[in-house]
C-alpha cells in the first residue's frame, strides 16, 4: 500500500515505515503530524485518485528531527565586466517516519 502526498510544494510516494525529508514542518521531534493533503491512495487492489485530493485520506506520520541539507553554490557571473558573485544555500529540512496511511 502506497499514497502519494504534496507538502512544500512538492509531491512524494511514502509507504508505511519510510522515512523521507520534507521541507520544514515547525513540529518538534518526537510529535506526530498528519499529512491531509492526499494526491491518491494504492491499496494493492485499486488505485484511487484525487480530483485533487482524496476525500477523507490522511496519512500519519512522526517527526524524527531537523536539519540542514548539503550547501548549494549559487554563482553569478557576467562577462566581459569583471562582476563575479559566489553565494551559498543550505536548506532546512524535517525528516518524518511514516506511521499509517488512512484511506
Amino acid at each position: 500500500m502506497y499514497a502519494i502526498i504534496a507538502t512544500g510544494g512538492k509531491q512524494y510516494k511514502v509507504a508505511e515505515g519510510d522515512i523521507i525529508k520534507v521541507e520544514k514542518l515547525g513540529v518538534a521531534e518526537g510529535e506526530s503530524f498528519t499529512f491531509d493533503q492526499v494526491l491518491a491512495v494504492n491499496n494493492d487492489s485499486e488505485l484511487v485518485v484525487g480530483t485533487p485530493c482524496v476525500a477523507g485520506a490522511t496519512v500519519s506520520a512522526t517527526v524524527l528531527g531537523e536539519g540542514k541539507a548539503k550547501k548549494v553554490i549559487v554563482y553569478r557571473y557576467k562577462r566581459k565586466s569583471g562582476y563575479h558573485k559566489k553565494n551559498g544555500h543550505r536548506q532546512i529540512f524535517t525528516q518524518v517516519k511514516i506511521d499509517s496511511i488512512n484511506a
